[in-house]
């Protein structure tokens, strides 16, 4: 065997990075450290900021994929997150105070005395409304971070990199996750197709001309994958034996406890500090060990593998900054991060945090271009001499 060919040049002779596809990891981190930074705040004018630089990268580096096209889907579901929280807090309402900004009243229904607390109906205050929309922002804008990962990263390339004792399991929430675009790639084809046709594409008169249709395609899909699962072996144990498995789910289990009551020593002040940080560590290295040891009943084989380069190392760490910076309260007042309702003032940007999120928008520009989808060349007409 001969030796392996250099890297391709990630430039072209002008100077301008070359398409390629971002480690899928490196979005993953980089949604997940910014859903992180988001839970440490309740401030609306930095939650909103999330949600532009989330559209900002999306829009940037999405590709044509399907899963790529669902990102729109997630905002609406977060928008139905707030509105339910609205709407709950103004009907399980919790009283009203003389400094409270009054806004309407609701019917109020009365409870037994067993349900003291809650009441159902009542005065709704423009303070209370307020609280739970915030409340609702910060869980869409965590909605959407998740939603801005799986539309950036391919999730059958994300499958690659887990180990070998998590295959099966990250097989199926490979599955899981590509349901859904796959859904709204079939309602797209379904409602063109009846566009074509000149049928009706609004009203519920043709919900159930888009309905079956899709379930049907869902169903042959499911099949399919099924047929092609079965045929590459997928479940199947391989050469591992009784004893194997059952010293690989003993030390998986032993460490998920360490794990558990190492998390509790921590969070609790009065525990005694074995069951702390060193309790952690050895559930930890148990969990490692029993994936090393379930990962060998697995062969797998891996055909040009993701690389790990600058342009990851850069989106991973402009999202995990954003984090670090947001839960350190350095240059910055913690107050500002969760400004108060009672008594209801304009809440303020402060300056490190809006840097440290805009810092995260950065990927939109580190991260290398997407490929381009590959379009059909048209042959140039043919042209005959006349005599």
């Amino acid at each position: 065997m001969g030796r392996p060919s250099a890297p391709a040049p990630r430039t072209d002779p002008g100077g301008r990075r070359l398409p390629r596809a971002l480690h899928p990891v490196a979005w993953w981190i980089w949604a997940l450290a910014l859903a992180t930074a988001v839970s440490r705040t309740n401030n609306p004018l930095l939650l909103f900021l999330v949600l532009a630089v989330l559209g900002y990268v999306v829009t940037a580096r999405r590709t044509e994929a399907p899963w790529a096209r669902g990102f729109v889907y997630y905002l609406y579901l977060a928008l139905c997150v707030v509105a339910i929280r609205v709407v709950f807090r103004a009907v399980f309402a919790t009283g009203i105070t003389p400094h409270d900004h009054f806004l309407f009243a609701l019917p109020r229904v009365p409870t037994p005395d067993w349900y003291a607390g809650i009441e159902i109906g009542g005065p709704v205050s423009l303070e209370a409304l307020l609280s739970a929309a915030t409340d609702g922002l910060r869980l869409a804008c965590m909605l959407c971070c998740i939603g801005a990962a799986n539309t950036l990263a391919n999730p059958k390339r994300a499958l690659r990199v887990l180990p070998g004792a998590l295959y099966e399991l990250g097989v199926a929430v490979t599955v899981s996750l590509s349901v859904a675009p796959q859904l709204v790639q079939s309602v797209q084809r379904v409602h063109r197709a009846r566009r074509l046709r000149a049928g009706r594409t609004k009203g519920l008169g043709a919900l159930r001309g888009i309905v079956v249709p899709v379930l049907e395609d869902a169903l042959e899909r499911s099949l399919r994958l099924a047929a092609a699962m079965d045929s590459r072996g997928y479940g199947r144990a391989g050469t591992a034996t009784r004893a194997t498995r059952r010293i690989t789910g003993a030390l998986m289990l032993t460490g998920m406890c360490g794990l558990c009551a190492g998390a509790y020593g921590l969070l609790d002040a009065t525990a005694p500090r074995l069951l702390g940080t060193p309790t952690m560590v050895a559930g930890a290295l148990l969990c490692v060990a029993g994936l090393r040891l379930g990962g060998r009943r697995i062969t797998r084989t891996t055909y040009r593998p993701d690389p790990w380069r600058f342009a990851e190392c850069a989106v991973a760490g402009c999202g995990v900054v954003s984090a670090v910076v947001l839960f350190s309260n350095a240059g910055f007042h913690a107050a500002e991060l969760n400004p108060s309702i009672y008594p209801l003032s304009w809440p303020t940007l402060p300056l490190v945090p809006t840097v440290a999120i805009l810092l995260a928008g950065a990927a939109g520009f580190l991260s290398p271009p997407p490929r381009a989808p590959a379009r059909a060349s048209v042959p140039p007409p043919r042209t005959e001499a006349v005599t």
